[in-house]
């Protein structure tokens, strides 16, 4: 299974669309055993889902995402885990072990600056 995590230099991303890159971490048997980090190509709305979904990727996390996006992947039958904090690994490691779960917190705005992972 692939897991996205929007990150900006190895901390999971405040919000979703407008972070660095994405770390992908491959999991098996819980464990991490594969990863990489792709540079964010670019926020235009629809386009990150339908190129996450591209690569392979079964769940996204992120501090925070606009409703849009979510509802895209959720039509791509990716899960959808924000509310998240921290290094971008342990983030990923917790959720395959089950330990991290959604908050659901949904960015209401575009202009925001730096207050969408404080939901």
């Amino acid at each position: 299974m692939k897991i996205a995590v929007a990150s900006d230099n190895g901390m999971v991303a405040e919000h979703f669309g407008h972070c660095q890159g994405f770390s992908i971490f491959e999991i098996q048997n819980n464990q991490i055993v594969e990863s990489e980090t792709i540079p964010n190509p670019g926020h235009k709305p629809g386009f990150l889902p339908n190129f996450l979904n591209d690569l392979g990727v079964k769940v996204i996390i992120s501090g925070g995402m606009g409703g849009g996006a979510i509802q895209i992947f959720n039509e791509k039958g990716i899960e959808v885990i924000t509310g998240a904090n921290g290094l971008s690994k342990v983030a990923a490691e917790l959720y395959s072990q089950g330990k991290l779960k959604t908050t659901g917190s949904v960015c209401q705005e575009h202009q925001h600056q730096g207050e969408c992972g404080g939901h």
